[in-house]
């Protein structure tokens, strides 16, 4: 293993977490990201991650402006699986069995989406990357991410943002008076309009009572932190 992967000797040798379903933004996934991931799963925590493709959509959304809905929706999941595979690639480099599942049907490159496969790999110690969203139009990656934690019975949905430290009050690149919120809870979010995720993978998780936190995937090894149970980012939860 790369020396990147090790533990951070002052985090706590045990976890706060068993399993975790990491959101991963398009843009996210430009950082050092591998040795991010690699320090969690070096410490015996199961892994799976959702991907988003906004970094390749957003440079084709000249060419989609007035495309169907759903047309535009099925490019951005193969956008999603591009990331997924160049993200399963940097993973490898570091010595971590992974699997990519595709909830669109692209054998070639990535297995079915099967809910107790996934769990079995997980079981086996390898990261699980899921792309093509639900495989359905008219729905985000962050539903996705709601919808596989429910499913593979993850403890929290940890969700990953690139320079945003968490949930504030209002927008802060719009705003300078937004304050940021350390802990709140689903109703909370949800009566106070805060943007967490979109308002149907909130729902899923509001309903299976999934916590969730929001946090800057390039704050330096904070996946590690929050797994520690160190507070980091923001809390949501029931």
């Amino acid at each position: 293993m790369a020396e990147t992967a090790q533990r951070d000797p002052s985090t706590p040798a045990t976890p706060a977490y068993r399993r975790v379903l990491l959101k991963l933004s398009g843009e996210a996934l430009m950082g050092d990201l591998e040795a991010e991931v690699a320090a969690v799963h070096v410490r015996g925590i199961e892994v799976a991650i959702v991907v988003g493709g906004g970094n390749i959509y957003r440079g084709l959304a000249a060419a989609a402006r007035g495309m169907d809905r759903a047309t535009g929706d099925y490019m951005g999941m193969l956008a999603t699986v591009l990331n997924a595979l160049a993200l399963q690639d940097a993973l490898e480099k570091e010595a971590i069995a992974t699997r990519v599942q595709s909830a669109i049907t692209i054998s070639e490159v990535a297995e079915p989406y099967i809910r107790r496969r996934a769990i079995r790999h997980l079981e086996k110690g390898r990261i699980v990357i899921f792309a093509a969203g639900t495989g359905n139009p008219f729905f985000t990656t962050d539903t996705a991410a709601a919808l596989r934690a429910a499913e593979l019975h993850a403890e929290v949905v940890l969700m990953a943002k690139n320079g945003v430290e968490g949930v504030y009050s209002a927008d802060p690149a719009l705003d300078a008076q937004a304050e940021f919120i350390p802990e709140i809870t689903h109703k909370e979010a949800l009566t106070r309009g805060l943007q967490v995720m979109d308002s149907t993978a909130f729902a899923l998780c509001m309903d299976n009572n999934l916590p969730i936190v929001v946090f800057n995937m390039m704050g330096g090894r904070n996946t590690d932190k929050i797994v520690s149970g160190q507070r980091v980012g923001t809390l949501v939860r029931t």
